[in-house]
């Protein structure tokens, strides 16, 4: 037996312990009133290494920010259904400048796609590099020149080899490349085995639209709207069907009258839809360059195919063809 009996506590017993046995310093409070104590000097200056301290801690958000905003960007590409970009090769330039503005007015992203929270943009087109979109690089040169465009070549795994121009087809990268909140539109071509050329835009509210005709309607109406008369936009739309159904694939015979008529249309108007420049002068001048029957054409087509290339938009394109 113990020489001690414990007597139990009885449960009618309190027993309060001190909520705080010792008083802490308020941290906060001597932090703000350090600068006014240690580190300010005696002429009223303030310590080099604090200031440093806080120039360093402000480049250090900064660069947060920055980081935050190119994840919330690439989180946006990887859950679309392109996120098999395998290999990435270049990313390129934000704004390309040019003599001849054509299009004067800048369109109003929020106005032409629907509001998207003040997100970038992403066009992501597949491409085989067989059949290199000589139209979208044209396009896409317009397209910098009104916009703030983040461009971007990828290789997928399917495609084994890719020659460096069209690697480097969207002009050399941009110092800001990796601030995407800086840029309206994202511009991303993949280099891949695809048998038709496809692009992706609005992945929620939009299925993908196949055949370079169509994508480069859609890219066009980007920088300017089709025009409102009814006639003139459908002799648009079909110089554009002409131009990759019967100039780029169709047989000898049917280059031979596209020709013909490209010659009697631009006998009567510097371009072929009258005075103004379109969607059908871009598509005709790459189909009629990329199989190579340039030089054999009227004086009238030799006229305008220099009025083309005097543009300067189509650099991109013609660097492709040598």
């Amino acid at each position: 037996m113990s020489m001690y009996q414990v007597k139990p506590v009885s449960p009618d017993i309190k027993i309060d312990l001190p909520t705080c046995m010792y008083k802490l310093p308020n941290i906060h409070t001597r932090q703000e009133n350090s600068c006014s104590s240690d580190h300010v000097l005696q002429n009223g200056d303030m310590d080099p290494a604090v200031r440093a301290l806080e120039a360093r801690q402000d480049e250090i958000m900064r660069k947060l920010y920055e980081l935050k905003a190119a994840v919330e960007g690439l989180a946006k590409t990887v859950t679309t259904p392109d996120a098999d970009l395998d290999v990435t090769v270049s990313s390129s330039l934000s704004s390309q400048s040019s003599s001849c503005d054509i299009f004067k007015a800048t369109k109003n992203l929020d106005a032409l796609l629907g509001k998207d929270l003040g997100a970038l943009r992403d066009i992501v087109i597949n491409a085989n590099p067989a059949q290199p979109p000589l139209t979208l690089l044209v396009l896409h040169s317009l397209l910098c020149q009104h916009y703030r465009v983040l461009s971007t070549v990828h290789v997928h795994s399917s495609v084994s080899s890719v020659p460096p121009q069209l690697l480097s087809c969207l002009g050399p990268k941009h110092a800001d490349s990796y601030a995407r909140h800086m840029f309206q539109l994202g511009f991303t071509l993949i280099w891949k085995d695809v048998p038709k050329l496809e692009m992706k835009f609005s992945i929620r509210n939009m299925c993908p639209i196949e055949g370079e005709a169509n994508v480069a309607r859609f890219l066009f109406k980007l920088l300017a709207p089709y025009p409102s008369d009814a006639a003139v936009a459908t002799l648009v739309d079909t110089w554009v069907d002409i131009a990759f159904y019967q100039l780029a694939d169709g047989s000898a015979k049917e280059q031979a009258a596209v020709l013909r008529a490209l010659g009697s249309a631009l006998g009567h108007a510097p371009w072929l839809c009258g005075p103004e420049f379109s969607l059908a002068d871009i598509a005709c001048y790459c189909c009629l360059s990329q199989n190579g029957s340039t030089s054999a054409t009227a004086a009238n087509i030799q006229r305008w195919i220099k009025s083309c290339e005097n543009l300067g938009h189509f650099g991109p394109a013609k660097l492709l063809l040598k």
